[in-house]
């Protein structure tokens, strides 16, 4: 999202995190975590998402995903943080798996574990929203935080979170789909 809505053309690779590409020889050479995504820009190589939104915005500063003050450009990384550190990563499949595997979780209860913690996550994006937000998470322009908020509606609703409770956040996600540049990166299904 953050390459279309800076205008910036880029060859995009799939990783099928289903059947574990992500952990091929070729892409722990790209990222030896084995996670995705990964930016390459000549001889950088550049994991996780934040850093690699942040870096496209500071090469192309139009139009910003930042605010220009420090205490907007502060709240917008917090409330991104809240995704990328508090509820992106109980989602991911490696989590399930292990939950299911180490714990001996049935579905049902991986099910419900997503469940509480996306929840709780959304809940707290939902009260930044209601405190900062205007069509977006963060005012009237996509930040940062947007980028990141949209794929994990997408999750809640692969894991059959229901929305209702968080009309912010449905908001939000409505005003970056309507973007001219959204079409095209949408969520593949697997």
């Amino acid at each position: 999202m953050a390459l279309a809505a800076k205008g910036l053309a880029a060859t995009q690779v799939p990783i099928s995190l289903i059947a574990a590409e992500q952990r091929s020889a070729a892409h722990l050479d790209r990222n030896p975590q084995g996670l995705v995504p990964v930016l390459i820009d000549d001889q950088l190589v550049l994991s996780q998402s934040l850093a690699i939104i942040e870096y496209l915005d500071e090469l192309h500063p139009e139009p910003p995903l930042l605010p220009a003050d420090a205490a907007g450009r502060a709240l917008v990384r917090s409330a991104a943080l809240v995704i990328a550190a508090d509820v992106h990563p109980l989602g991911n499949l490696r989590v399930q798996r292990w939950l299911k595997a180490e714990m001996g979780q049935d579905e049902a209860a991986v099910q419900r574990w997503l469940h509480q913690w996306m929840g709780d996550g959304l809940a707290a994006l939902e009260a930044f929203a209601t405190s900062h937000g205007g069509r977006f998470l963060f005012g009237d322009r996509v930040t940062l935080a947007d980028l990141c908020l949209v794929p994990q509606m997408y999750n809640a609703r692969r894991f059959g979170l229901p929305l209702a409770p968080w009309p912010r956040l449905l908001a939000a996600e409505q005003a970056v789909m309507a973007q001219p540049w959204f079409a095209g990166t949408e969520p593949v299904e697997p």
